[in-house]
């Protein structure tokens, strides 16, 4: 029998329960897919806790890469036995087998494994839309970002490396410095250490960054706001700390006419063509060598608590799997 973590309440991590699961056959539109590799990311935290809703009890997790293993009535994009991976509702990738839509999954090329393909496709994506769809980043630019040494830091790095994109990134300590530095960051600021708006102008000659990628949320929002060039952009992509307070549109116009969006994941790989395209971009950087993803942290799903625990306590650095 398959089984799952699940929860039936929000709350700390010692919600999530490890169970058997009766999945079934697919209906319509829908496929069964065998998990290979689970990917283990923070926003996982925030439908356990509620600040994501989500009715109850509710699966756990929404990227993974595994097989097909039946596919429903009527569809036509995938077939049993395809390699897969995906990220995104609905909720229940913390377990070993599902049913699901078909149109969620994007195919995954031999080149690339399973569990690379579940500590990236998430990340990956995000990195992408940040990158390639928010702001028209041009060669030479200076960006700041925060969590740099985190799964999509990592990615970001690289990837602004192959752009000609400088990076300023912000991280916690000396140790996390090292891996931004390895992974293609130009400048890094230890945030527990320096001024990083003070810092950023210094990098900066005064002026600012035009783009500042915020992950962290509430305790770094004025930070960010304050690292902004006149008419810049501050992209607030993730809450780890909390959700941002409330915007003063006044203090935007005070700070250089300065502009805020919290963008979602889902609305940059809601339509198939620019999910494949974006998807398509990132698997060949990987496939070729030119983005590394480094999985430092490995759990069975089974100890999915002990994994939000770390997660939640800043002891993770890079990507992090489930591997089955």
């Amino acid at each position: 029998m398959a089984k799952a973590v699940r929860f039936y309440e929000t709350g700390g991590p010692e919600v999530l329960q490890w169970e058997a699961v009766e999945v079934g056959e697919p209906g319509p539109g829908e496929v069964r897919i065998r998990h290979e590799a689970v990917g283990l990311n923070f926003a996982d935290t925030y439908f356990r806790t509620g600040l994501y809703p989500a009715p109850l009890p509710a699966g756990m997790g929404v990227e993974a890469a595994g097989v097909v293993e039946a596919v429903g009535p009527g569809v036509t994009s995938v077939r049993e036995d395809d390699r897969v991976t995906y990220t995104g509702s609905p909720l229940g990738a913390y377990s070993t087998e599902r049913v699901m839509p078909a149109d969620h999954l994007i195919a995954l090329p031999d080149a690339i494994g399973f569990d690379t393909a579940a500590a990236m496709t998430m990340r990956g994506l995000t990195t992408a839309y940040l990158l390639r769809r928010i702001w028209p980043l041009a060669a030479g630019d200076t960006v700041l970002l925060h969590a740099a040494a985190g799964g999509v830091g990592l990615i970001f790095c690289q990837w602004a490396k192959l752009l000609g994109i400088r990076v300023i990134g912000t991280v916690s300590s000396e140790r996390k410095a090292q891996v931004a530095r390895a992974h293609g960051c130009d400048e890094v600021v230890i945030y527990t250490e320096e001024d990083v708006a003070q810092r950023v102008r210094e990098l900066t000659d005064g002026k600012g960054v035009p783009v500042v990628f915020d992950s962290i949320g509430a305790t770094t929002f004025e930070t960010s706001l304050n690292s902004l060039a006149r008419r810049g952009l501050l992209v607030c992509f993730g809450t780890a700390s909390g959700p941002i307070p409330p915007i003063d549109a006044m203090q935007l116009a005070i700070k250089g006419s300065v502009y805020v969006t919290r963008p979602a994941l889902a609305d940059y790989i809601a339509d198939p063509a620019e999910r494949a395209a974006l998807a398509a971009e990132l698997f060949s950087h990987v496939a070729t060598g030119e983005i590394a993803i480094e999985i430092n942290q490995r759990y069975a799903l089974e100890d999915a608590v002990q994994a939000h625990r770390d997660l939640e306590a800043g002891r993770s650095i890079g990507s992090s799997v489930f591997a089955l």
